[in-house]
């Protein structure tokens, strides 16, 4: 069975990868993950050219041939009012890939996943969808259209998971849409994870990984360490990540008096995250920002981090009392607080530890990946997807 994939996600060329395509994010390991359930599999995405960059990663998968779609280069209005001429100019190529698959993969939201499904819709090839953004909040009204278009086609061989969770169904206008867990974390990996060892010499190390933009909660944690600082002198914060806020925060941390106690990393690879993460104690995350399945909070708990965070999208079932604090706002004082209550005890650390271990076990690719097959399989009535284009 052959598979095409039509996304928005940029890669580009670079010396370092053998198979010349690659990107960041946990995306191209997903990629891999889905294309383990085909006999072949095309992968649709804007290029960028040559580039190199961190934290990148190799394009790679079973049989997977990347096929280049032109990038625009244009952002906000001008891109919306200069996508048809890009339709133009790519929209043959979309339109060929998909006639030639046996089914179609469109992550969304996103304008190409989005013509990729309509395409697929119009062939009448069987489609599933994955919904990455806040599938809970709308802010937009093209995030309206993306709901609603799953909501419309979802039921038959058209198979739509919306990236969350909660103890209610997605939708309760059309009850074939489900809910599906993000990550990038092999299964391997997560069972190395150990519970980490309480600081008894009071060296707290807090951990923060996110873009670098409003909302995400930097600030927040980096307003915290004072108070913090009063209890645990020795406490220390790293961030992890890099925006358009980057200098700013800085700046913030040197009017504060803290650049002794913050590091400041840029963006990063995820091998590299992993290794600062298994040397912290605890993961702050105080987003107000609109999440989908944050998996950089998949990470700290497989490194047996209790989290700090907030009730947005998944992660009051993520975190629960168990693994960590969930902050009813996210405010410096509120941080601090949290902060002070785990580390209150070494019973109270070491257990929420054991408990984020176990959390995390649950959400590997390999359960990712197989959660997806056998959803495919049923709607699409082939007790192999290898049997579906035969």
């Amino acid at each position: 069975m052959r598979l095409a994939i039509v996304s928005h996600k940029v890669c580009w060329k670079s010396s370092d990868s053998a198979n010349e395509f690659q990107t960041d994010g946990g995306f191209p390991l997903q990629v891999k993950a889905i294309s383990e359930l085909f006999d072949e599999t095309k992968l649709l995405v804007p290029f960028e050219g040559v580039r190199e960059k961190v934290g990148a990663t190799p394009l790679e998968g079973k049989k997977l041939k990347v096929q280049p779609l032109s990038v625009s280069k244009s952002k906000g209005l001008a891109r919306k009012m200069s996508f048809p001429l890009w339709l133009m100019k790519n929209g043959r190529t979309i339109w060929r890939e998909i006639k030639r698959a046996d089914a179609v993969h469109t992550p969304i939201p996103g304008d190409i996943g989005t013509i990729g499904m309509a395409f697929a819709i119009l062939q009448r090839k069987p489609l599933f969808v994955r919904h990455c953004g806040n599938w809970l909040v709308q802010r937009t009204a093209a995030e309206h259209v993306w709901k609603w278009l799953m909501e419309y086609f979802a039921g038959g061989r058209n198979v739509m998971f919306a990236t969350g969770g909660t103890e209610k169904a997605p939708s309760e206008r059309n009850s074939c849409i489900k809910w599906i867990f993000s990550t990038s974390l092999k299964r391997e990996n997560i069972e190395r994870a150990v519970v980490r060892d309480f600081p008894q010499d009071g060296k707290l190390k807090l951990i923060i990984a996110c873009r670098l933009e409003n909302r995400k909660g930097v600030d927040v944690v980096i307003e915290s360490l004072p108070s913090i600082l009063k209890k645990y002198p020795k406490a220390s914060l790293d961030v992890i990540g890099g925006g358009s806020l980057e200098q700013k925060l800085k700046e913030r941390a040197e009017k504060l008096g803290l650049t002794e106690n913050i590091r400041f990393h840029g963006k990063v690879a995820q091998s590299k995250v992993i290794d600062l993460m298994k040397q912290a104690h605890v993961f702050c995350f105080p987003t107000s920002a609109s999440e989908g399945f944050p998996k950089v909070v998949i990470e700290a708990l497989a490194c047996g981090l209790p989290v700090i965070t907030t009730r947005v999208s998944v992660l009051p079932r993520l975190i629960g009392n168990e693994c960590g604090v969930l902050l009813d706002q996210p405010t410096s004082e509120n941080l601090a607080g949290a902060v002070e209550k785990i580390f209150s005890e070494e019973e109270v650390f070491c257990r929420m530890s054991e408990k984020a271990v176990g959390t995390a076990k649950q959400y590997s690719l390999e359960n990712w990946r197989d959660f997806i097959g056998e959803n495919l399989r049923r709607a699409w009535n082939v007790s192999s997807l290898s049997s579906l284009g035969q």
